[in-house]
């Protein structure tokens, strides 16, 4: 982290917290100024404290900070935005929770990245209030892909460089995109990807999000787009996620869809 002034004050979106000591907590902050940074909020959980509310996961808060000995200091907080409508339904604050940890395990402490910044406030926002949240949530990572540095190549193939065509096709985690029905067939680690799952995350990767909020898909192929995206994601972070599962429990639209991909057919 670059050397700071005494004090200083910087607007992010806590991305999660934990105890420390007998009252104190220690936030993980992704900052539009300096980007991923720890804090420490000092007695934040004597319930009297004023800081405690603006200081949750997935809020937007405005920081005063003082340099302290093993990390900012929070000294004063004020929420810029709650996001009230994603924590008063439970399926948009597993969302919410998904892509803050998203975020947090795609990022280092390691400098300020604006274009990640809007997107998780924008993506917040949307979750907000988009009908959706499904498409909210598989653009938001598509777009985080690329700004991390791990964009899927979803138009060529990654073997041969022949233009993807209008067929189904196989991904690979391993060379990170698409491969052609050639150059795919007899690999075990690429799996099959349907022309219609193709079509909709080269159309969320190329879109802005009002364009991509225009597609109707059906149950079949967000599932499709979502194990494939989970698995590349997994793959990526060579470690499993801890919101999906949660997801999984509350999610009850595609709980229909996820039993007949499983082999049951709904009698």
């Amino acid at each position: 982290m670059p050397r700071l002034d005494r004090s200083f004050h910087a607007e992010g979106v806590v991305l999660r917290h934990n105890d420390w000591g007998e009252a104190d907590r220690i936030l993980v902050v992704y900052s539009r100024e300096m980007g991923k940074l720890r804090v420490i909020a000092k007695g934040v959980r004597k319930i009297r404290s004023r800081k405690a509310g603006h200081l949750e996961p997935f809020t937007r808060v405005h920081l005063y900070l003082a340099r302290g000995r093993d990390f900012p200091i929070v000294t004063q907080a004020e929420t810029v935005e709650a996001y009230q409508a994603i924590r008063e339904d439970l399926l948009r604050t597993g969302y919410a929770a998904y892509v803050v940890e998203l975020l947090d395990r795609f990022t280092y402490e390691e400098g300020s990245t604006p274009l990640l910044y809007s997107l998780l406030t924008d993506t917040l926002a949307r979750l907000a209030r988009e009908p959706e949240p499904w498409l909210v949530v598989r653009y938001a990572e598509i777009q985080m892909l690329d700004l991390v540095g791990y964009r899927p190549e979803l138009f060529h193939c990654v073997n041969c460089q022949r233009e993807i065509k209008a067929e189904a096709q196989f991904f690979s985690n391993l060379a990170g995109g698409i491969l052609c029905p050639t150059c795919g067939a007899g690999q075990l680690a690429a799996r099959p990807v349907s022309m219609l799952a193709l079509k909709f995350m080269r159309h969320f990767q190329r879109s802005n999000y009002l364009e991509a909020s225009r597609a109707r898909i059906a149950p079949p192929v967000m599932l499709e787009m979502e194990t494939l995206l989970n698995s590349y994601i997994t793959f990526l972070l060579e470690r499993n996620l801890n919101t999906p599962a949660f997801l999984r429990e509350v999610r009850h639209p595609y709980g229909q869809a996820e039993e007949q991909a499983e082999g049951g057919d709904g009698g």
